[in-house]
């Protein structure tokens, strides 16, 4: 289980950390959250994430990543990122952000091409206890680091006492 979890992570943290063209769909980075699953033989049957904040539905688009998912991303567009894996009568994984499409800062040494990239809009502790660190690349590993950082500094001023306590400890590095 701690294997396919950490999979799944790395999968959720592929989408949170893409830099990507004007004009791409959801159904052009949908694979990149499979990957790490793919390698091991694995799958999960449901799209990875849908857009959010139209008419309070559940499933909203036009936006969405998912392979069906061909609605040109673009900057303001929320989604879940949420890849998940499942063993049937054993487990199961989800792992779900809300991230939103915004301008990319220009790279140094990049040509003038126009990127697109995701903000973060969720910040809850990762269960370090399910994740396997020895399978996390050290970009992976950074990214769960600034993310529990990030998540410390935005949550913590709202909490004292014993959950302060526990959220600290929740997101110390890994």
């Amino acid at each position: 289980e701690k294997t396919c979890f950490t999979r799944v992570l790395q999968g959720m943290i592929a989408i949170s950390r893409v830099r990507f063209p004007n004009g791409v769909a959801g159904s052009d980075l949908d694979a990149l959250a499979r990957y790490p699953l793919w390698l091991a033989g694995q799958d999960y049957d449901h799209g990875t994430g849908h857009g959010v904040g139209s008419y309070l539905s559940v499933h909203e688009g036009p936006q969405g990543l998912s392979r069906r998912a061909k609605t040109p991303l673009e900057v303001g567009m929320i989604l879940s990122n949420e890849p998940g894996y499942y063993r049937e009568g054993a487990f199961g994984i989800r792992i779900e952000n809300l991230i939103v499409v915004r301008n990319a800062e220009t790279i140094s040494g990049g040509d003038a091409r126009d990127m697109l990239d995701f903000e973060t809009l969720t910040y809850v502790p990762l269960d370090r206890r399910l994740i396997d660190a020895t399978l996390l690349s050290g970009d992976e590993r950074a990214w769960i680091d600034h993310y529990h950082s990030d998540t410390l500094q935005k949550i913590g001023p709202r909490v004292d006492g014993s959950a302060l306590d526990w959220l600290k400890a929740a997101c110390a590095p890994l």
